[in-house]
């Protein structure tokens, strides 16, 4: 899938479901909100970015994604030490009241750790913890997963700071209207913290991969790789800065509150174009 400043096209299927939802005057579904994070790590002279593949069954099966999910009721009603910018200050970039903007970051860390076994966190506001692979870890995990126990209970437990400030706010994309599961998805950045790796541990994902963003791209261009336009155009974006750095510098200035909602613009012969614009 090649996308230009017109757009990219749509599968026949999604064309032919859009014009069924639209002419039986379908009434759009309510967005959930979620998030998701790019894991970056250095690699040669450039980096990579952790993909997984959803399972057949999962929303949105077989496509290549980054980790992420749902913002859970416990995120909300979270508790926690926290590092880095005040729940207002993410409120500001995200374009959130603070106690929302404070459970996106939470689910975004809290789901980075379940499907990825990664934590951003630290035992206190200047540090971050190395290796989290061992049994005891995963056990935690595992419960984590199963909602046996909360992200801010996990950390409290365990006498850990959130370290917020190691996710970097990148964009934010909503599912076109005739989906019948849409999310209003929170894109968040993050460099894979020293001596911490990823695991293939989500019950959600069937395959996992480090791949540069260009290589991921031109992948899905090829057919090999499937994924959405989100994620596709979230390659391009992180692919065009030359090293980690330039992509931290370039998440300073990032559009995170302002939603890309993709547009399908139908033609007469059938088929159809997303639009971002």
């Amino acid at each position: 899938m090649t996308i230009d400043p017109e757009g990219f096209p749509a599968p026949p299927a999604l064309v032919e479901h859009a014009q069924r939802f639209r002419a039986e005057g379908g009434v759009p579904a309510a967005p959930r909100v979620a998030a998701t994070v790019l894991l970056l790590r250095p690699a040669g002279t450039g980096f990579e970015v952790y993909l997984i593949r959803r399972v057949a069954a999962m929303a949105f099966g077989g496509m290549y994604a980054f980790p992420g999910g749902g913002v859970d009721r416990s995120d909300s009603e979270a508790h926690l030490d926290w590092a880095g910018p005040t729940p207002a200050e993410w409120g500001e970039r995200l374009g959130l009241a603070p106690d929302a903007a404070q459970a996106v970051v939470c689910a975004a860390a809290r789901e980075v750790f379940e499907e990825a076994g990664v934590l951003l966190a630290g035992a206190d506001p200047a540090s971050v913890l190395g290796d989290v692979s061992g049994d005891d870890w995963e056990a935690a995990r595992v419960a984590l997963e199963k909602r046996e126990i909360g992200f801010a209970e996990l950390l409290a437990e365990r006498r850990l700071t959130l370290r917020s400030d190691l996710l970097l706010p990148w964009s934010r994309w909503i599912t076109p209207e005739f989906e019948p599961r849409r999310f209003d998805t929170y894109f968040f950045v993050a460099l894979l913290p020293e001596g911490q790796r990823t695991r293939d541990v989500s019950r959600e994902a069937d395959r996992t991969l480090w791949v540069s963003p260009a290589a991921a791209r031109a992948g899905a261009e090829a057919g090999e790789l499937s994924m959405l336009p989100p994620t596709l155009v979230t390659l391009g974006q992180v692919a065009a800065a030359a090293d980690l750095a330039g992509v931290v510098r370039a998440a300073t200035t990032r559009d995170a509150a302002t939603p890309v909602t993709p547009r399908l613009e139908l033609s007469g012969e059938g088929g159809g174009r997303f639009l971002l614009s």
